[in-house]
């Protein structure tokens, strides 16, 4: 079931995708609403949410939150009000989000606020039975805060960001950052908005570091670049959600999100896909970045 649901998706067959959700919910005896990993939770059991007070729970990652954001507006024309329980970094962003009433933060426990009805995030899609009208992004639907970030020093070089490792579910996102050295072959200034990168790192590829914690200033770095380069992580989420030129890294058996082939992404218009070919094969994969980085530099320089 869980294969032929992830082929309607990727397929854009969304009506034989809430089918499939439709059959989870009747023949699949799930355990206790608020039970067991907040991960793995299947919050909505298939309740009116129609003129409902609805609690929207973001138990995933961050990530995760940020491309489901783009269902609020649909979901807000059917509840009566919608509050979105979501993880602190993202509170002001998610409160500016269209049909949104009200954002709390994410804790343990229970939330401190009364609703009908409550939801996971990603469970959104199903209930209000999305098209493509909902699903396919048509423009950015991410609202920052003001944030005074100083402006990147990159003159007429290609500002290029980059983010090469990822948190603890599914390392195999992550890619050897002795392998961005090639990167500064091309005539780019580099940046690092990799959290945590060691100094060593940044010198071994020459970047500058101008990571930080705060989302919304990353997000307002990102529009300061001329591209971001990163692996399949929260980042590419937030360059897609604001239209934002992303190349985004996959390994071979990627996640259901993205097409196991090809360079296009109908979540994100604005993100460019490049693929293993092999698992474990990131040389392949950087020797095309490589390439296309440098055909990009040559563009800007004759364009400047």
């Amino acid at each position: 079931m869980a294969g032929g649901w992830v082929e309607a998706m990727r397929t854009r067959d969304f009506a034989r995708a809430w089918e499939i959700s439709d059959r989870d919910l009747l023949e699949i005896a799930h355990p206790p609403k608020h039970t067991g990993p907040r991960h793995l939770q299947r919050i909505w059991r298939g309740e009116p949410l129609a003129d409902r007070h609805v609690l929207v729970r973001c138990y995933h990652g961050l990530g995760d939150t940020i491309q489901f954001l783009r269902f609020m507006p649909a979901f807000g024309e059917i509840a009566r009000s919608l509050t979105v329980w979501c993880q602190p970094e993202l509170l002001l962003m998610v409160a500016r989000t269209a049909g949104v009433d009200r954002a709390i933060p994410l804790h343990d426990g229970a939330p401190e606020v009364e609703f009908d009805i409550d939801i996971e995030i990603m469970e959104v899609p199903h209930a209000v039975r999305a098209g493509r009208e909902q699903v396919e992004m048509r423009a950015p639907y991410l609202t920052l805060p003001e944030v005074a970030i100083p402006p990147l020093d990159s003159k007429r070089d290609l500002a290029v960001g980059l983010v090469w490792e990822v948190g603890n579910w599914d390392k195999r996102r992550a890619i050897p950052v002795r392998l961005l050295r090639q990167l500064a072959d091309a005539e780019v200034t580099l940046y690092s908005l990799q959290r945590g990168a060691a100094p060593g790192e940044l010198a071994e590829i020459g970047a500058r570091d101008v990571s930080t914690p705060d989302i919304a200033a990353l997000g307002h770095l990102i529009r300061q670049l001329d591209l971001l380069i990163c692996v399949d992580t929260m980042v590419a989420h937030l360059a897609g959600a604001l239209g934002c030129e992303a190349w985004v890294l996959l390994h071979a058996d990627c996640d259901w999100r993205w097409p196991p082939s090809g360079s296009g992404s109908f979540w994100y218009p604005s993100l460019r896909l490049f693929h293993q070919s092999t698992p474990g094969d990131w040389e392949s994969v950087m020797a095309e970045v490589c390439a296309a980085l440098q055909a990009r530099a040559r563009h800007r320089e004759f364009s400047v």
